[in-house]
């Protein structure tokens, strides 16, 4: 699977599918038609066995992606307001943050409002050391709609949150490494290198286990649900799998497991 729209590339490479937003004369804003793209590409990815992880990234050196863009909706009533933010929640970022697959976010420079917002949906953030994140919305009379208000407190802690919202201040990758909101810093030259450090670990696991993982986690975080009660649930269903036959009869024979999905 390689493909190529006007404003997003993909490429699979040893099982990875790196998606790269493409506007960098925009600093890879999210328009319209990115999300559009972006959704698409994922859909097609999510049924491609041979894929096991995903990078997302930016294209350049500048920035991730800078945020929404604000062109587009300045002149949006209270209802379309609404509706970009729905739209926005189900296209890409609840379906990110619950997709199959994981996805690392690859934060190259600016991760500001809706970029930060996407890096936060990913289930991994690995952060060059010139990255700036921030959710600067306040400043411009709204606040972040897609997803920013609750992931960032997740991650960072509510008092943490309320300041970096409040204030719309932007943090460096080494605080973003301190509160949590990344999981690695690295140079820009080497930040595809960790990423792909990282997803060699996850092709040698159990994919049918990482979806039910990723389902489960984030159970924990759905006050609809009892996380625990899911985990249960899920433990009892991996015994019936194939990946679990495979898992315990590669240890049982002192073999490296050879996972199919199943």
């Amino acid at each position: 699977m390689v493909a190529t729209s006007e404003y997003i590339l993909s490429e699979v490479k040893n099982g990875v599918l790196i998606i790269t937003i493409n506007r960098p004369d925009k600093l890879n804003s999210l328009n319209k038609q990115t999300i559009e793209e972006l959704h698409e590409t994922l859909v097609e990815a999510e049924n491609v066995n041979d894929i096991r992880a995903i990078i997302l990234t930016g294209a350049g050196q500048k920035a991730f992606v800078a945020g929404a863009d604000i062109a587009e909706f300045a002149n949006y009533s209270v209802e379309q307001g609404k509706q970009l933010s729905s739209i926005g929640h189900f296209k890409i970022f609840n379906f990110i943050e619950n997709y199959s697959k994981p996805i690392i976010a690859a934060v190259n420079g600016f991760a500001l409002g809706g970029g930060l917002e996407l890096a936060m949906a990913c289930h991994i953030r690995v952060v060059s050391d010139n990255a700036k994140m921030g959710l600067p919305e306040v400043s411009l009379g709204v606040i972040p709609g897609y997803g920013g208000t609750q992931r960032l407190a997740q991650l960072v802690g509510k008092g943490k949150a309320f300041e970096m919202i409040v204030t719309a201040d932007m943090i460096n990758a080494q605080d973003a490494y301190k509160w949590g909101l990344a999981n690695y810093v690295t140079t820009q030259e080497e930040l595809l290198n960790k990423c792909f450090d990282i997803t060699s670990k996850i092709a040698t696991k159990s994919p049918t286990a990482i979806k039910t993982a990723i389902k489960v986690i984030n159970a924990g975080y759905n006050n609809s649900v009892n996380g625990f009660e899911v985990e249960i649930e899920e433990f009892g269903k991996s015994f019936g799998t194939g990946d679990f036959k495979e898992g315990v009869g590669a240890f049982m024979d002192k073999r490296k497991a050879n996972f199919k999905g199943e």
